[in-house]
This record gives structure tokens, C-alpha cells and sequence, in this order.
């Protein structure tokens, strides 16, 4: 069993062995990915994410909720006030959901799921909550409504746990400037 003991023996390696000081607070590679909490797909390993390429958002099922969208403003705000260390290009928004997602096991659960995606129980239908391909869509969406920018891209990917591979569900879009 892993226990604080162990966490902070692993620490130690690590700030002996692999930490980087000069990591900025804008990731290197102008990436965000938003995925899911599930231990099987940390984002990091799955995408061969280097330390500090991407900022990372986890939450269940790796949706856009409205309190992933308040989220992402806080970044923003916090990527303004350090452009300093912002990298030039595109910024890229990756939605990344999953097979075998826990968010199904949650679908009997109408009421809960409707105040995690705060809307109307009648409305879950449409968040394709059991449908990892059909919520990528759904949640690129989502950010397509939401989010304005002239050097933003948004893709959707969905991992699939039992090959450990990654399948391109929507390839980088640009997002809408006005």
C-alpha cells in the first residue's frame, strides 16, 4: 500500500533526479489537455507529455462543465499576467475521454450527473454520457460556443484502455475569432 512515507521518498528522487527549475508558468508546448480522473489515463504518460509541455485538467469523465469553463478562464488570466514566459504559436485545447469511462456507471444517477453538467436531468441525453466518441463531439462543441481566439485550435481524442491507443475523434479545429 502507498502511504505519505513512500510519496515523500519519491519526492526526494525526484527533486534529486528530474526536477527543472526553469519550467515556466505557460506550458512549453501551449498545450491544455482536459481528461478524466481515472488512474488508467494520466494524460502525461499517455501522450508522452514532457514535464511542463501542458497544463493538465482533470475532472470526471474529462467533460466541459461549466466549472471546467470557469477554470479555464482563472488559467487564462493566470497565462496573462506571466506572457512573458508564453511560447509563440497556436494554443491547443485537447479533450481527452476514454473507454470504460466511470462516468457510465454514474448514468443511473440522473440528478447527480444533471448538477455536474448544470443543466436540466431531461437535457443528459445530449452529454452522451456512456458514448466516449459522441461526448468528445458533444464536448468539443461545447468549447467551440465557449471559447474565442484567433490562434486557438480544439481537438477531441479518445484512449482506449484496453490497446493503450489514442484515436484522433476530432482533428485540431480552429476556434471562431468573433
Amino acid at each position: 500500500m502507498t502511504d505519505t512515507h513512500d510519496l515523500t521518498e519519491r519526492n526526494a528522487d525526484f527533486a534529486a533526479n528530474r526536477f527543472l527549475a526553469d519550467l515556466t508558468i505557460n506550458p512549453s508546448g501551449n498545450i491544455m489537455v482536459i481528461g478524466c480522473v481515472d488512474p488508467r489515463v494520466d494524460p502525461t504518460h499517455v501522450l508522452g507529455l514532457k514535464q511542463g509541455e501542458a497544463a493538465v485538467i482533470r475532472n470526471v469523465g474529462g467533460r466541459i462543465t461549466p466549472a471546467t469553463l470557469r477554470t479555464m478562464v482563472m488559467l487564462g488570466k493566470v497565462g496573462q499576467a506571466n506572457q512573458g514566459s508564453r511560447h509563440a504559436g497556436d494554443w491547443n485545447l485537447v479533450i481527452l475521454h476514454h473507454t470504460d469511462c466511470g462516468m457510465t456507471d454514474l448514468a443511473p444517477f440522473p440528478d447527480l450527473l444533471a448538477e455536474y453538467f448544470e443543466i436540466p436531468a431531461d437535457e443528459l441525453e445530449a452529454k452522451a454520457v456512456s458514448d466516449p466518441i459522441g461526448s468528445v463531439h458533444v464536448d468539443v462543441e461545447v468549447i467551440k460556443q465557449h471559447i474565442r481566439g484567433s490562434a486557438f485550435l480544439v481537438s477531441g481524442l479518445v484512449y482506449d484502455v484496453s490497446t493503450g491507443l489514442v484515436e484522433t475523434v476530432v482533428a485540431p479545429t480552429p476556434l471562431r475569432t468573433e
